[in-house]
């Protein structure tokens, strides 16, 4: 499953490149000398990251996987002679669009959005700000049990170029990098700043969705949902395009809580006061 082009664990080496990519990057323009970030922000990134890609996402697929098998062991590698295209786009429509409705229904659930606190609770943007979430809101997160049930159908191989494909795009989206940037700078490709910027998640259209407050007249706390494909922001009404970044990051009234309360809330809560994860 994990062969793409001839290349052996294709997921694996495309996840180390992409973090290497922008971690590198990140040093390059000054990013962590100048970070806000304490050592609980990266300690609560490590982990997030490494309970998601070794325990929670593979954890969940074998779950799959196993029930799967007991329930419609016909359905295993059904629709593996797909042709590979439509594999890929059946995963933007089944695993990008639902992740759009679910990091949407978390700014507007009260339960849902103490499991997304942990995402917004950081002082700057980073590569490593992508992987912040509560343990049990990645758990509970559908596009990953579709995902999971679309492998065990046969569109593994479809999948791992997916995912990295993806991810490539979400972290770039939270780098401090800024990419996007030399896009807007120079006149001569702005038209091709305008079809990116409308179509997948860069930096300026996502570190919108984490500035600190809308009244910078920049930040859309409540909008900016997309994670691969800005796009579903401009269909269903939720987009800010402003090609500026804002200045203040995080939440408002920020009780601080310890990392290990913000990823497996509501398992451990908080004893700080004003803390919503109490």
């Amino acid at each position: 499953m994990n062969q793409v082009f001839g290349i052996n664990h294709f997921d694996i080496k495309g996840v180390a490149f992409i973090l290497f990519l922008f971690g590198i990057g990140e040093a390059i323009v000054g990013a962590y000398s100048r970070s806000k970030r304490s050592r609980n922000d990266y300690i609560m990134e490590l982990v997030s990251f490494s309970q998601l890609s070794i325990l929670i996402q593979p954890g969940i697929m074998l779950l799959v996987g196993f029930i799967a098998g007991k329930l419609m062991p016909e359905m295993q590698n059904r629709f593996i002679h797909v042709a590979f295209g439509l594999q890929f786009l059946f995963f933007i429509l089944a695993d990008d669009l639902p992740q759009y409705w679910w990091h949407r229904l978390a700014h507007n659930s009260p339960a849902l959005w103490r499991l997304h606190l942990a995402h917004h609770a950081s002082p700057d943007m980073g590569f490593g700000t992508a992987f912040r979430n509560a343990a049990l809101y990645y758990t509970l997160m559908p596009n990953i049990w579709i995902a999971s049930l679309a492998v065990y159908m046969g569109l593994g191989e479809a999948y791992v170029l997916y995912f990295v494909v993806k991810l490539f795009i979400v972290v770039g989206a939270h780098s401090e990098v800024r990419w996007d940037n030399f896009f807007y700078s120079r006149r001569y490709l702005r038209p091709i700043a305008w079809l990116l910027e409308h179509t997948i998640s860069t930096p300026a259209t996502h570190f919108a969705h984490h500035g600190k407050t809308d009244a910078d007249g920049v930040s859309n706390n409540n909008g900016n949902f997309g994670n691969m494909f800005f796009f579903w922001d401009i269909l269903f009404g939720t987009a800010k395009l402003t090609r500026q970044y804002p200045t203040n990051f995080g939440i408002e009234d920020d009780p601080d809580d310890r990392w290990y309360v913000m990823l497996y809330y509501p398992f451990v809560r908080s004893k700080k006061d004003g803390s919503m994860l109490k």
